[in-house]
């Protein structure tokens, strides 16, 4: 039996126990349904083989080969995976588009006796409705962007805003990376399809009626990038701004920093990339001050000399309004929580 997706959020009111994907693990790599768990009734390798012999051989070869592959693969998964299902059980099946995959491996579930359904259209409709979200609408929320220089703590104030009942979307988050060149944090960054799905997944989770906070970002963040109707909606959107003294921000960005500070070449590799910009007599003082332990100097100076110009460069011309300035003494957890509290309470 198909099941027709009209919408991302109608995915979650379909209450099914489980969502299968029986693509390869390369494509369930590059995106997957929210909470879909890989099951693929083709590798890699065996899929590319199959395809081979359908182009250069024989369709009908093809068929049979992959027919078995499917079945063996199929009589795995139930036996490592699915055993624990109850009589009830109700899957939901997906392949590329709702065609040989999903539908072998839903007709086996079926037959014993499971109430399984398979995703028309397959994961191309899933797809087809994130582009429309991000791509082809207006992205129907009142934004505003926490904006500030860097340093000035803005994701961790916006996880604050979070815990106080403010809607907020964590790009950074989302991206796996902090935004610039010392941005990659534990873990590869997400394809560009994955971070789409993440991000309308986190979108479908908010009230339209209220704003959503965002942390000011340019359209790119690491590999990825900001689709359309976000990053419209940010580049008009008023701006609440955090400022904070040199020192405090220096000594925040040194806590941050310390993990990839540990790994003395990897870091020095990621100030090489900045000669072009700061020229080489700066970049050999900051490697100096690495080489030397000195990680609150080195923060101060890329500031100074790197961050502060660069912030200066991505606003000039912004047409984003201020509606508030919030100044922190510092940025220990007191300030930070009082910050979080003024800015809550602008969101409303």
């Amino acid at each position: 039996m198909a099941f027709t997706l009209t919408d991302t959020a109608a995915l979650d009111a379909a209450g099914f126990d489980t969502i299968i994907d029986v693509r390869s693990p390369s494509e369930y790599a590059e995106d997957h349904l929210p909470g879909a768990v890989s099951m693929p009734v083709l590798s890699d390798v065996e899929r590319a083989e199959v395809g081979t012999i359908y182009t250069q051989d024989s369709p009908f070869r093809a068929r049979k080969i992959g027919a078995a592959l499917v079945a063996r693969n199929a009589a795995r998964h139930i036996e490592e995976g699915l055993m624990d299902k109850g009589g009830g059980w109700r899957p939901l099946v997906y392949c590329w588009r709702g065609g040989q995959r999903s539908g072998s491996f839903a007709s086996i579930l079926a037959q014993i006796g499971w109430r399984v359904q398979v995703l028309e259209g397959g994961y191309r409709t899933w797809r087809r409705l994130v582009v429309e979200r991000l791509y082809d609408a207006d992205l129907g929320f009142r934004v505003v962007r926490l904006d500030g220089y860097t340093g000035t703590a803005k994701t961790a104030l916006l996880h604050e805003v979070a815990a106080l009942g403010g809607q907020v979307i964590d790009l950074e988050g989302l991206a796996r990376h902090r935004g610039s060149i010392l941005g990659d944090v534990e873990g590869e960054q997400p394809a560009q399809k994955g971070f789409e799905t993440e991000l309308l997944r986190v979108l479908d989770g908010l009230d339209p009626a209220r704003p959503v906070l965002v942390e000011a970002e340019s359209a790119r963040i690491g590999t990825v990038r900001v689709p359309p109707a976000l990053w419209g909606a940010m580049k008009a959107s008023p701006r609440i701004v955090v400022e904070a003294p040199v020192d405090a921000r220096a000594a925040f960005l040194a806590g941050e920093y310390a993990d990839l500070a540990a790994d003395v070449p990897a870091l020095t590799e990621r100030l090489n990339g900045l000669r072009t910009l700061a020229g080489h007599e700066t970049v050999q003082a900051w490697l100096s001050m690495l080489g030397e332990g000195r990680l609150m100097d080195l923060s101060e100076a890329l500031i100074r000399q790197h961050y502060d110009p660069a912030y200066g460069r991505l606003r000039r011309g912004d047409e984003g309004g201020v509606i508030a300035r919030v100044t922190l003494p510092s940025l220990d957890p007191g300030a930070r929580a009082a910050a979080a509290g003024e800015i809550a309470a602008r969101l409303g």
